[in-house]
């Protein structure tokens, strides 16, 4: 059983007295109480840092990203550039102020590690060493970044700067993981009451004679090859009920000196051969070694049975034995409360030795250090010197205190009986001393040192990280002041974007529909009256005489529809001219509208694609377009619509293409216009323009004596009349006037064959086409829409859909380019409000961390 701290009040224990190394005796009730008080501060502190250690870990995975940042001396040494592993190439300058037990930044400067009573062992190391050392001013954080040989530094720095900051917080993550892991195993040691001290160094430096030397009897196996591979654990046998022996702890079992199944037991004469079948056995796992040993020696002179503190030696592998064992005794420094290296005086501190001290000086400020072989030295003062000057930049306060700390001796010589050996037992004082009395330095401070270097990393942490957020609040303000202005605008903006397309698109179809209703209406105006329409390039064929009249009206009738083509044509063109314009203005209303940075449109507005019909499919199955109104002579002319809608123009239209005797003599349009009550305007107009003569309303009278005759008369009346004209051609009188009268009509006929002809036909064509066009003869017509108004809503329909294309990709463009003002805004304000959580929580943590270092500061 373990002793306890306290003894009875009848015990001579507690009355036992020590020396502080100034030969001023303290007694342990003295001890005792100094060492409770500051255990207690030290354990509070130790939880004070773990929730903070578990609040970061918290903050990094659910609101920030933490950053990792290294710092870089200027050549002045009065700044240092700051830049994060993963934008290497970001820096900025800041200045490092001593305040206390640490350097302070705020936005110019940044909290890092650093003591009142001790240099950065980092800038204090030789060439030799600088490689095993960090380049950061992390000391427990620290991340092992360096990939590759040492040799290739900036290759490694070229592939860790590749690490998005997730992978660089999620290392973080597992590093915070470890120390907290650590905390918990830190605490655990401070609140036992026994103490470990872990005797070890390099290959055959002669620990487990220094060992043996200590315990004043040879028990741990020596010999000049490596014989110590286990862990060996040496207790005072009063904790095995005063029985020596060896437990062999079984492999994955858990020491319980009262569970015999965990260990098994040998006695102390077959510890050599325990050990030695364990180095037999190759990749054998690593296994613990319970020694139990009596101690005859007072407790004043024995360190195993020293009446106030259980404490145990353990006697670890080489440092470079193997890696595996190595690892291993790194891993258990967290169990350690004193560490005690054993160094040859010969080869003095391997690499490996200088990597384990670092390591160990993270947590264990104070190292005790036995020199051993130093009698087979010759030149004992450069031996001195060039150990202590190692000592020195491995851990400064273990050199600080070398006097008590380091310790030149012959463990060999120490066994022999009956010899003194005072350099020895200055040794073993100052070890009992440093265990024993000064257990505050011992046990506590290595916890105290543990924790103040941690606390100087999460403080570097917080400092660095509180800037990036002032930054990124820096940004994230910038951002919303240029974005939520412009988003605004954009949504006041909005509905009047909308009725100004809306206005455009309204205001261009109408002008092409009216623009196009009037043209082709005076156009049909125009061919009522015999002319051509206005712009047209074509001419009405001249007349070829009385025998050709009637090939003569064709062709005038084929003009007139190819003239009206060309004037569908034309209110096409102007349509297009029309779009143009209003695409153009739509174009405007973008620029107006849409906010810098925004891409505008790549549409090219192209007018002769508008009113094209798609034609059937090439020999090689390519489509071809082709314009509405073209015209070829030989072709014709292809209209959108058209004829029930098949896109056939007038002029192609056999209908349209007849020519009648109407077209010579139209008798019932000027019977209409002369016996007509009521007249429309328009038909005076006619009237006006036909201007008949005496002899045209000869004609007149004779087409209306034979309609009203052949309409007007019954068989019977017919009969009647013909009787009554013999009878009057049997008169003389009426006889003398028939040759007149025949003459006359000859005379006239023959006149107006002459001089009225020519211009009488091509106005009755005209006037007949207009008819035609504007009032359809058939069922199958009168269901599609008047000539005109159909071919304005077609254009009117055309000009919409371009305009309607414009506005709508005008319209998307100017949603996206919101919605993407509406998204940097909401980001901005989410990175603003998580910039201002973040620095006011690394603020708290940066206050947290000052009052828990206030704790431990007198510990």
């Amino acid at each position: 059983m373990a002793q306890a701290y306290y003894s009875q009040q009848n015990s001579p224990v507690k009355q036992t007295a020590f020396t502080d190394g100034v030969d001023r005796p303290l007694r342990v009730d003295d001890v005792q109480e100094a060492y409770l008080e500051q255990k207690d501060k030290l354990v509070h502190a130790i939880d004070s840092t773990k929730d903070i250690l578990s609040g970061l870990r918290k903050f990094n995975k659910d609101e920030w990203v933490v950053r990792y940042p290294r710092l870089r001396a200027a050549p002045s040494g009065l700044t240092h550039s700051l830049s994060f592993v993963d934008e290497p190439a970001v820096e900025t300058e800041v200045t490092l102020r001593p305040k206390g037990m640490a350097r302070s930044m705020t936005t110019s400067s940044i909290d890092s590690v650093a003591t009142s009573d001790t240099d950065d062992p980092a800038q204090k190391v030789d060439d030799d060493s600088a490689r095993l050392l960090p380049s950061s001013d992390f000391q427990v954080l620290r991340l092992d970044l360096k990939l590759g040989s040492h040799s290739s530094a900036s290759a490694a720095s070229a592939l860790v700067s590749q690490l998005e900051k997730s992978s660089i917080a999620n290392l973080l993550d597992e590093r915070l993981s470890a120390s907290v892991s650590h905390i918990d195993k830190l605490r655990l040691r401070v609140e036992d009451t026994s103490s470990k001290v872990l005797v070890t160094g390099d290959l055959n430096a002669g620990k487990s004679t220094f060992v043996n030397a200590l315990l004043r009897r040879e028990v741990m196996p020596v010999d000049q090859q490596p014989c110590t591979t286990a862990f060996c654990e040496v207790h005072d046998a009063a904790e095995n009920y005063g029985v020596e022996e060896v437990h062999l702890v079984k492999e994955g079992a858990t020491y319980d000196i009262k569970d015999e199944t965990t260990f098994s037991r040998f006695p102390i004469q077959d510890l050599e051969s325990v050990v030695g079948e364990k180095d037999d056995q190759e990749n054998a796992p690593q296994q613990l070694i319970k020694l139990y040993l009596g101690d005859t020696r007072a407790p004043s002179e024995s360190l195993l049975n020293n009446g106030v503190v259980d404490i145990s030696l353990i006697d670890a592998p080489g440092l470079n034995r193997d890696s595996l064992k190595t690892t291993a005794l790194f891993a258990r420094q967290e169990e350690i409360d004193v560490v005690v290296f054993v160094v040859s005086a010969e080869n003095h501190f391997t690499l490996s030795a200088k990597e384990f001290l670092w390591n160990a000086s993270n947590e264990k400020a104070y190292l005790f250090i036995v020199v051993n072989k130093y009698d087979q030295i010759k030149n004992k003062d450069k031996c001195r010197r060039l150990v202590l000057d190692q000592i020195k930049q491995l851990s400064p306060r273990t050199y600080e205190n070398a006097d008590e700390l380091v310790h030149f001796v012959d463990s060999a010589s120490a066994l022999q009986p009956y010899t003194a050996n005072p350099s020895f037992d200055d040794l073993e004082s100052s070890l009992r001393s440093f265990v024993l009395v000064k257990r505050s330095k011992s046990k506590l401070h290595p916890a105290s040192t543990y924790l103040s270097n941690l606390l100087a990393d999460i403080e570097l942490l917080a400092s660095a990280n509180c800037i990036v957020a002032e930054t990124e609040l820096d940004e994230a303000r910038v951002c919303l002041a240029h974005s939520r202005p412009v988003l605004e605008k954009m949504q006041k903006g909005r509905e009047g974007l909308e009725d100004s397309l809306e206005t455009e698109e309204e205001e261009g179809a109408s002008a092409a529909s009216a623009s196009a209703r009037s043209s082709l209406n005076d156009a049909l105006d125009r061919i009522s009256k015999g002319k051509l329409p206005l712009n047209s390039t074509m001419s009405l064929p001249s007349y070829p005489g009385l025998f050709g009249v009637w090939e003569w009206a064709r062709d005038i009738r084929r003009t007139f529809l190819l003239s009206l083509d060309a004037a569908v044509k034309a209110a096409e063109d102007e349509s297009r001219i029309i779009t143009t314009q209003g695409v153009e203005a739509i174009k405007n209303l973008g620029e107006t509208h849409l906010p810098e940075g925004v891409e505008r449109s790549r549409r090219v507005f192209m007018p002769e694609a508008m009113f094209s019909t798609v034609r059937a499919r090439g020999a090689k199955g390519a489509k071809t377009r082709r314009t509405s109104g073209q015209f070829n002579p030989r072709q014709h002319a292809i209209v959108a619509g058209g004829y029930a809608g098949l896109g056939i123009g007038l002029s192609q239209r056999l209908d349209m293409l007849d020519t009648t005797v109407l077209d010579i003599m139209d008798v019932n349009h000027l019977f209409w216009i002369h016996f007509s009550d009521s007249p429309s305007s328009s038909s005076k107009e006619l009237v006006a323009a036909s201007a008949p003569s005496a002899l045209s309303l000869l004609s007149v009278g004779l087409g209306a004596l034979t309609m009203v005759g052949g309409h007007g008369l019954s068989t019977r009346g017919l009969i009647e009349g013909i009787v009554r004209l013999t009878d009057m051609v049997g008169n003389d009188k009426t006889r003398k006037l028939i040759a007149p009268i025949i003459g006359a009509v000859g005379l006239g006929m023959g006149v107006y064959l002459v001089l009225e002809l020519p211009k009488t036909i091509p106005r009755n064509v005209g006037r007949r086409v207009r008819d035609q066009v504007l009032h359809p003869s058939t069922e199958e017509e009168e269901e599609e829409e008047k000539w005109t108004e159909g071919h304005a809503k077609r254009i009117e329909k055309e000009t919409r859909k371009v305009l309607r294309l414009a506005s709508w990709d005008l319209k998307e463009r100017f949603r996206g380019a919101m919605e993407e003002r509406s998204k940097e805004v909401k980001r901005g304000e989410e990175s603003e409000k998580r910039a201002e959580g973040a620095i006011e929580w690394f603020n708290g943590v940066k206050i947290r961390v000052e009052g828990v270092r206030g704790e431990i500061q007198g510990v």
